[in-house]
């Protein structure tokens, strides 16, 4: 899977899925710029990506603020002049009971799972239809396809991506550009990490191979969206869970 002479975009970047995708990405030979509000993190993670070979650098990004989207584009096409593949993988989320949800956190969640994609996905769609060729893949969540007990507005959001994804693969085809979706399962990174023991315990219990998802594993179906071996296919969505949700 070669990406040699792409350059690409990666939300969420500093740390877990993030991270792993944009890793995956310059092994293939792309050229990835690192997005992320930990700034110290995400410049960390670039020089790791550049002591190992790989071209990467770290520009700062809110996905949730419109004026740092913005920096964040002009950045980007300043060092690098235009954008192949987006990889919208920032998000966040917390396992609270639906009627305990206040204002605040339902604002932070969509915020973070679904306005942040369609922000980043604007700031980048004019150059790849000017272009006539893009790869846009989001990272959603299967609690988008199937639902999840304590994250009923996160469910909402990631069912939006979905969504989304899929409107904007009719939308764009004719462009030359394909949508899909990348929906993990429980996944070993440090959001599942703060998630309480018996929950983790239940999880587990659920998958049938009997194991979390590596941030390996979704990178890989990142890639494989990000890669010209997908170039006919748009407006899927793909569950890497393990078996926990066999959704027809």
């Amino acid at each position: 899977m070669k990406l040699n002479d792409k350059i690409a975009i990666v939300t969420g970047a500093a740390s877990g899925i993030g991270f792993a995708t944009a890793q995956a990405l310059a092994q293939a030979g792309a050229a990835v710029v690192l997005g992320d509000i930990a700034e110290d993190k995400g410049e960390q993670a670039a020089a790791d990506l550049r002591a190992a070979g790989c071209r990467a650098d770290f520009v700062r990004c809110d996905v949730t603020d419109d004026a740092s989207v913005a920096a964040f584009r002009d950045a980007v096409l300043s060092r690098h002049g235009h954008v192949d593949i987006v990889a919208n993988v920032a998000g966040w989320g917390k396992i609270q009971p639906f009627l305990e949800n206040d204002d605040a956190f339902i604002s932070k969640v969509m915020e973070l799972n679904f306005m942040g994609p369609l922000r980043i996905i604007r700031a980048f769609l004019p150059g790849m239809i000017e272009r006539k060729s893009g790869k846009i893949v989001n990272v959603s969540s299967d609690a988008g396809r199937v639902g999840s007990t304590g994250e009923t507005v996160y469910s909402g959001a990631k069912g939006g991506v979905i969504a989304l994804t899929k409107g904007l693969a009719r939308e764009m085809a004719r462009h030359g550009i394909t949508a899909n979706c990348v929906c993990p399962g429980p996944t070993d990174t440090p959001l599942l990490n703060a998630v309480p023991e018996k929950h983790r315990e239940a999880f587990l219990r659920a998958i049938p191979m009997r194991r979390f998802a590596k941030p390996s594993d979704i990178a890989d179906a990142v890639a494989f969206f990000s890669s010209p071996r997908s170039d006919y296919v748009t407006g899927q969505v793909l569950s890497v869970s393990g078996g926990l949700s066999m959704v027809g």
